[in-house]
C-alpha cells in the first residue's frame, strides 16, 4: 500500500486556512491603547546659568539678569563681587525642563532640556551648574547639572554665516537627579482609572468587556466599567495585589475601532486615509488649464535720415494648454479600491486633495475631513 502525503503548498494553505481566525481575533495590547490615570508624567521646569562658553554666551549688556543671576551664584559660594563689570561672554543664562517619570524615586536620573533665555548664540561646549528643578506646586524635585549637548552648529567668517540645526537649545542626558518622590503611592489607589490614546465608545466598551472576562474567571465577579469614550475603570478586588492586576491587565488583546478619517497636508502634499473610509459612487473629472503670457518687445529702429526717434514695440504671446479632462468612476467599498480609483485618474496629489474635497462636498465621502 502506498501512502501519499499532500504537498508543500497544500500543507502551507492548510497551515494558513486554521491560522486565519487565530490572527483575525489578535488586536492591541491595553498597554498600547491606553495608559494609567496615575502613571502620567509631571512637568518640572527651572531656572540656571550655562558656562564655559567660547565667547557665544551673553552679552552682559543686553541681558542684566544673566549678570545678576551670576553675582548671586558667586555670592552664595562665598566669592565677592564688588567691582568693576565683566565683559566675558562665556555664561548664558537658561531655562531647564525635564519630565518626570511616574513612580520615580529619589537618586534616579532623567534628561534635563536646556534652551538659552538671553542674546547667547550657541550653548555648545558649556556646561549646565546646578540647577533646582520645581513642579506646578512649587516644590523641588530634581536637580539638574552637567555637560549640554548641542546637536546644531554655527561656522562664522567676514562674509557669510553657515548654520545647522538649532545651537542655542540642548540636552543634558541623565543630568537631573531626582531629590523628592511624588506624594501619591500606586498601591495606595483603590481602583484603576486608564485612559484611552485615540478615545471611542466601541474601543472603551471592548476594553471593559475583555477585562470582565477575564476577572470572572480569575475573580469570579465583575471588576471593570466604562465611564465614557476615554475612561474605563476597574476596581480592585479584595484579595488581588495592585501591581500584579495591572501587569495582567495591561496584556489583554483588545479589538480596537477609530473613525474614519481623511487626514490632508496641503503644505506638503500628504494625504492619509483610514481603513474604514467609504466613498459612495460619483463621477469624476479633473483637468487642469494652464495659460503662458510671454513679453518679447521688439526694438524698432527709424529709417536712414528720417529724422525718426528708436522705439519699443510690445509684443505679447498667450499659449493656453489644457491637460487632464478625465471623467473616472469612484466607487470605494474599501481602501483598496478607493486608492486603485484615484490612481487611474492619473493626477498629482494635489489634484487628490481637491478631488477628496469635491467628494466632501458632495456628500460622498464618508469620513471626517481633517485639514492641516
Amino acid at each position: 500500500m502506498k501512502l501519499r502525503f499532500p504537498s508543500i503548498a497544500v500543507m502551507i494553505a492548510l497551515a494558513l486556512a486554521f491560522a486565519a481566525p487565530a490572527f483575525a481575533q489578535q488586536g492591541s495590547r491595553i498597554k498600547d491603547i491606553a495608559s494609567l490615570q496615575s502613571g502620567r508624567d509631571n512637568q518640572l521646569i527651572g531656572y540656571g546659568l550655562v558656562v564655559g562658553l567660547q565667547g557665544t554666551g551673553d552679552s552682559l549688556r543686553s541681558s542684566p539678569f544673566t549678570e545678576q543671576s551670576m553675582r548671586a551664584m558667586l555670592q552664595n559660594l562665598g566669592i565677592s563681587t564688588q567691582g568693576g563689570q565683566s565683559a566675558a561672554k562665556n555664561v548664558a543664562a537658561v531655562m531647564v525642563t525635564a519630565n518626570l517619570p511616574p513612580f520615580a524615586s529619589p537618586g534616579s536620573r532623567i534628561d534635563a532640556s536646556v534652551s538659552s533665555l538671553g542674546d547667547a548664540t550657541s550653548l555648545r561646549g558649556g556646561t549646565l551648574v546646578m540647577t533646582s528643578l520645581s513642579g506646578a506646586d512649587g516644590q523641588i524635585y530634581a536637580v539638574a547639572q552637567g555637560s549640554v549637548v548641542v546637536s546644531g552648529f554655527t561656522a562664522q567668517g567676514q562674509a557669510s554665516t553657515v548654520t545647522e540645526g538649532v545651537t542655542t537649545a540642548g540636552r543634558v542626558p541623565n543630568g537631573a537627579i531626582i531629590e523628592r518622590e511624588l506624594p501619591s503611592k500606586f498601591k495606595d489607589s483603590a481602583n484603576l482609572v486608564l485612559q484611552l490614546r485615540n478615545p471611542d465608545f466601541s474601543t472603551a466598551l471592548g476594553m471593559a468587556r475583555r477585562i470582565n472576562a477575564y476577572a470572572q474567571s480569575t475573580f469570579g465577579s465583575r471588576i471593570a466599567e466604562a465611564r465614557d469614550s476615554q475612561e474605563v475603570v476597574v476596581q480592585k478586588p479584595a484579595t488581588a495585589d495592585l501591581t500584579q492586576l495591572m501587569a495582567e491587565i495591561e496584556n489583554l488583546m483588545v479589538e480596537t475601532d477609530t473613525p474614519a478619517k481623511v487626514v490632508i497636508n496641503e503644505r506638503t502634499g500628504t494625504i492619509v486615509i483610514g481603513a474604514d473610509v467609504r466613498v459612495s459612487k460619483v463621477a469624476v473629472s479633473y483637468g487642469t488649464l494652464t495659460v503662458q503670457v510671454n513679453e518679447t518687445p521688439q526694438v524698432v529702429q527709424p529709417n536712414a535720415f528720417s529724422n525718426g526717434r528708436t522705439a519699443v514695440q510690445p509684443q505679447t504671446d498667450i499659449v493656453a494648454s489644457k491637460d487632464g479632462g478625465k471623467v473616472a468612476t469612484l466607487d470605494g467599498p474599501d481602501l483598496r479600491t478607493l486608492v486603485a480609483g484615484l490612481n487611474n485618474i492619473g493626477v498629482k496629489p494635489d489634484g487628490i486633495i481637491a478631488i477628496l474635497q469635491g467628494i466632501k462636498s458632495a456628500g460622498a465621502l464618508q469620513a471626517e475631513l481633517v485639514l492641516q
